[in-house]
């Protein structure tokens, strides 16, 4: 098989085909996927039914894997993230955020895997933190490049939600105690492109810390809506075993919740990454 990368916007998003992520990646072939994430952000493979073990040692070979401190894990693999949504277990990712930004060193990226789907919706939007900022006017932007804002755990895992029984309650404790709020760049330089994107987002990102509390609002709000443009994202209808590859450093994506009372199961390997800058 020969590997083809093929652009399905130009802002984001790409369909991969001519590899078996069931089998080992070869350095070439990591080298090419790494190319294709860098250029488009987010990437597609159909068909790619990994088992959770596989899909570990695939997510290995970008980096090292972050292990959620609040989500279920997969029995197979404690690195795969088991999103497992109904009516009953309704999901909390239907926001635009980055994955894990609450941590010093955020995710590179991220593999999603979709392992049982409702009959219809359940879809997946991506947005281009580059796209977005480029798209603003230079004023703006210069405004917003020195600035920093605050990621909090908390917000996106409130303990309402996260601690209702007192086994949670220890384990949102801990992670509570361990991931204190953290200044990140408002603006991100990409380390490997050198491009600069938006890194900020409304599941994790609590305050603009150099601004007041309205300012900081404000502002927020008008780059949340700014990001979500379509001409800045790419969405994608999930099949069984579809597979997706993201840039976690300066993409968003949003999980639409349209499928209740049906289930939905997803399986998630996270990539540590490095510091924002």
């Amino acid at each position: 098989m020969t590997l083809h990368i093929q652009a399905l916007g130009p802002a984001i998003g790409a369909l991969v085909t001519g590899i078996d992520l069931t089998q080992p990646v070869s350095d070439a072939q990591r080298d090419a996927l790494l190319a294709g994430l860098l250029q488009h952000h987010v990437l597609f493979f159909e068909n790619q039914p990994v088992t959770p073990v596989q899909q570990r040692d695939l997510a290995r070979r970008f980096g090292e894997l972050h292990i959620h401190p609040v989500y279920p894990t997969h029995p197979d693999a404690v690195e795969i993230i088991v999103l497992d949504t109904d009516d009953n277990n309704p999901p909390d990712n239907d926001n635009w955020h980055t994955d894990v930004t609450f941590i010093d060193k955020p995710p590179m990226g991220a593999l999603l895997s979709a392992r049982h789907l409702p009959p219809s919706g359940g879809d997946t939007l991506w947005a281009s933190g580059i796209a977005a900022y480029e798209a603003l006017s230079e004023p703006l932007r210069k405004l917003l490049d020195p600035l920093h804002a605050e990621h909090s755990f908390v917000q996106s895992f409130p303990a309402w939600r996260y601690a209702r029984t007192p086994e949670e309650r220890k384990v949102w404790e801990s992670a509570a105690a361990k991931y204190p709020d953290i200044p990140h760049p408002v603006v991100r330089t990409h380390p490997v492109s050198g491009k600069r994107g938006l890194f900020v987002n409304e599941g994790f990102t609590s305050r603009i810390v150099e601004l007041d509390k309205k300012e900081s609002d404000a502002i927020l709000a008008f780059l949340r809506v700014h990001i979500a443009k379509p001409e800045f994202t790419v969405r994608w209808r999930w099949k069984q075993y579809d597979l997706a590859f993201w840039d976690n450093r300066l993409t968003q994506h949003y999980a639409t919740v349209d499928y209740l009372p049906h289930r939905r199961v997803m399986h998630r390997a996270t990539v540590l990454g490095d510091v924002p800058y």
